[in-house]
């Protein structure tokens, strides 16, 4: 199966795309780089991430890129004791800010859900 990729820039010397796994793995890393999310759900942190890459995100993490801008969904755990409604507006934040800085892309939607809370033992 061929990756989608998308043209970000054309220019005299050639043309740059971007595979749309890349802007996942990035939507992955900006939320996990956020102080409070303890994973991504299906407990994907960084070390599982690096590892396995965007297959181990599953249906967790989902990036539509078009010629409009990226959307993203994303399923995360918090740790106990964050503010939800702070701590995801950071997430979408770090993302919208990660994404665009790294491909050029715009940002249109940052949509979070909380799939759980993670209890220190």
């Amino acid at each position: 199966m061929e990756q989608e990729k998308k043209t970000v820039e054309k220019s005299g010397i050639g043309t740059v795309k971007i595979a749309d796994e890349v802007v996942t793995l990035i939507v992955a890393y900006a939320a996990l780089d956020v102080d409070g999310v303890a994973y991504i759900a299906g407990n994907v942190d960084r070390a599982i991430l690096s590892k396995g890459g965007v297959r181990k995100l599953g249906k967790n993490v989902k990036v539509d890129v078009s010629k409009n801008g990226v959307k993203a969904e994303l399923a995360i755990i918090l740790e106990y004791g964050y503010n939800i409604p702070a701590t995801s507006s950071k997430v979408q934040k770090r993302i919208k800010t990660a994404v665009e800085t790294m491909t050029g892309l715009k940002v249109l939607d940052v949509d979070i859900r909380i799939a759980g809370i993670n209890i220190p033992e």
